[in-house]
């Protein structure tokens, strides 16, 4: 962390603030990419001071976050996970069905334990129906685990970074004090309004994208308008023998499409073409 210290005071370090500026840009620039391209950041943040913190801002965005206890093989053992919340799913299903009432009340207590058990550890990530991908992480000694395992999967890895770690395991780090509250507010405030302006991004050229489609180069609505005239024009009438029948408009006699009748080609009468006599 040397590059990212001012200088010591006291046996305190005091972090460069102008490099911590520059670090929460290139963040928060990535941060709004990942969003407009749909994807889902993973906020990990089990410390004390930050539980309520991220899970405050992140909730805003609708992005999933762990705050309890980081659950052992959660991104390399992924397919476990989503059992574990197909589980939760299918006891809400149990707890709704008429027959949850025929059980005992011990049955149904212990039922119900097990729901919140796993609503505690697993409730913010029900909808993650994939490998987030990236990961934002609050302590980097805290949640080593948790970036040993986006590092082996190759997630991109977003973190507050103190003095007493490692930069270098990080693909985007923070410096910054991962103990105060108020620091960790503000940068995952920052990077919530960062997902925030991506996701609005998307909407916004989804939509426009949509509106692109009703109209063609020059800017015309693409809806064709034809003249009832032409419809009728365009109906061909026939007779018994299926040929088109000659239409009358104003006393001239017309083609079935109102175009004006064909003339006939004149043909030349003369004396009649005698065959050659055969010879004897």
């Amino acid at each position: 962390m040397a590059p990212y210290i001012f200088m010591e005071k006291n046996g305190i370090h005091i972090i460069d603030l102008y490099k911590t500026m520059a670090k929460i840009d290139e963040a928060a620039s990535a941060m709004r990419q990942i969003a407009k391209s749909g994807k889902k950041v993973l906020f990990v943040a089990t410390k004390k001071q930050a539980k309520l913190i991220v899970a405050d801002h992140v909730s805003k965005v609708g992005m999933p976050f762990v705050t309890e206890r980081w659950p052992g093989g959660m991104l390399t053992n992924f397919a476990t996970i989503r059992k574990a919340v197909k589980k939760m799913s299918t006891i809400d299903k149990l707890m709704n069905s008429p027959s949850f009432k025929s059980l005992s009340k011990r049955e149904r207590l212990q039922i119900a334990r097990e729901r919140g058990k796993l609503e505690k550890n697993l409730g913010s990530i029900a909808d993650l129906s994939r490998l987030p991908s990236a990961l934002f992480v609050v302590d980097v000694l805290k949640e080593k685990i948790a970036i040993a395992e986006a590092r082996k999967l190759n997630i991109p890895t977003f973190a507050i970074v103190d003095t007493n770690s490692d930069p270098n395991l990080i693909d985007f780090p923070i410096p910054a004090n991962d103990d105060a509250s108020k620091s960790i507010s503000l940068i995952t405030r920052l990077m919530c309004e960062a997902i925030e302006e991506g996701l609005a991004e998307r909407k916004f050229d989804k939509d426009h994208r949509e509106e692109d489609e009703d109209y063609d180069a020059d800017g015309d609505h693409n809806v064709i308008e034809i003249d009832e005239e032409v419809v009728a024009g365009l109906i061909e009438e026939t007779d018994e023998d299926g040929k088109p029948k000659k239409v009358k408009v104003d006393g001239d006699e017309k083609e079935a499409d109102g175009s004006p009748k064909r003339p006939r080609r004149p043909v030349m009468k003369g004396s009649p073409v005698r065959k050659p006599a055969a010879r004897k």
